[in-house]
């Protein structure tokens, strides 16, 4: 059975540049006419096993580890985390769970030790999060990591480009991709709960070479990375657009391909063009769009930090205004206006 099939590399676009749109900050809304997709209602099985999860982490009582794995602590839940406690959350780790109850709650309870011990449970910085921007700056200098624009159903892209690898391998390279994905889920719209990779695997003469550094991460690295995605951010890939991919990196894709579960393979897509998934006024230049981006630390970074911030506040001060309990809705926590649905 053949796992990846090799094909032929993106190129870029065929585009005039006047007609290109200079870009040094992320991007703030969907292009027009592009929408989330609908969900596909619950079933009253589903409705009522949702019903089972949700009044397990409403027990008053309920206190919860403070670890991923062997806590000896545990304490009730914070307002910020009854936040992150939406109907879509519990139904994420449903759906991952194939809709066993007790496995859910087992993974939820789990997934909020982690984000305790990963310093990631308070919604941000500014509300308590031990996880700093300050701590993964140097990371993303030189823009190895970028949030920039959605595609066609409404999903905030968030760019991998492990040629522009800037340090040596460590934890910290692996704190800056969960910074960066909860800074991705920050930027999604109402009604949406899903994000797009677009993962480039291009060499970059600008960038320095540092000793010990590689753009294919260790086995150990894409294992651990792995698991925190699987286990801590289910059902949030909708799509994995991946290009440039030299025979290493196919290597180490054949190498993890066990360890990744059959619902995130099929999101897996190598080596077609971009714009068939991305709208041009929403994709880098380099993969066939229109955006003239380029990547300065000093414009770009400063920039994401305050417009996530401010979507966080948004979204708590929604979570308090609609009641601030377990089990609100989060494409009423993001909705502008008077929307409560």
């Amino acid at each position: 059975m053949v796992l990846f099939k090799r094909t032929k590399t993106v190129s870029d676009g065929d585009w005039d540049v006047k007609n290109l749109i200079a870009v040094r900050k992320p991007i703030i809304e969907p292009a027009p006419g592009c929408v989330p997709r609908a969900e596909e209602p619950l079933t009253a099985e589903e409705e009522q096993k949702y019903k089972e999860v949700l009044q397990h982490f409403q027990l008053p009582e309920l206190q919860l580890p403070t670890t991923e794995k062997h806590a000896t602590e545990a304490r009730v839940l914070s307002m910020e985390e009854k936040a992150w406690l939406t109907r879509e959350c519990m139904i994420r780790y449903l759906r991952a769970s194939k809709w066993v109850v007790r496995d859910a709650i087992n993974r939820i309870t789990m997934s909020i030790g982690w984000r305790r011990e990963f310093g990631i449970s308070c919604f941000g910085e500014e509300n308590g999060d031990s996880l700093l921007a300050a701590t993964v700056s140097d990371e993303n200098e030189t823009g190895k990591e970028v949030v920039l624009g959605y595609d066609r159903e409404a999903r905030p892209i968030l760019y991998l480009k492990p040629g522009r690898q800037n340090t040596k391998t460590s934890h910290r390279q692996v704190q800056h991709l969960v910074f960066m994905l909860e800074r991705v889920i920050d930027m999604m719209p109402s009604g949406q709960h899903q994000l797009a990779l677009l993962i480039d695997f291009s060499d970059h003469e600008d960038v320095p070479k540092v000793s010990g550094n590689s753009k294919t991460p260790p086995i150990s690295v894409g294992k651990e990375v792995l698991h925190i995605l699987q286990t801590h951010y289910p059902e949030r890939l909708g799509k994995a657009l991946l290009t440039n991919i030299p025979w290493l990196a196919w290597t180490f894709l054949k190498m993890i391909h066990p360890f990744i579960d059959p619902l995130t393979r099929e999101k897996l897509v190598f080596d077609q063009p971009f714009v068939n998934f991305v709208p041009e006024e929403q994709l880098d230049k380099l993969y066939g769009g229109l955006l003239d981006f380029t990547y300065v630390h000093e414009q770009y970074w400063p920039s994401l930090l305050q417009r996530t911030r401010e979507n966080r506040a948004h979204y708590m001060a929604r979570f308090r205004e609609l009641g601030g309990h377990i089990g609100l809705s989060e494409y009423a926590l993001r909705a502008h206006g008077d929307k409560s649905t």
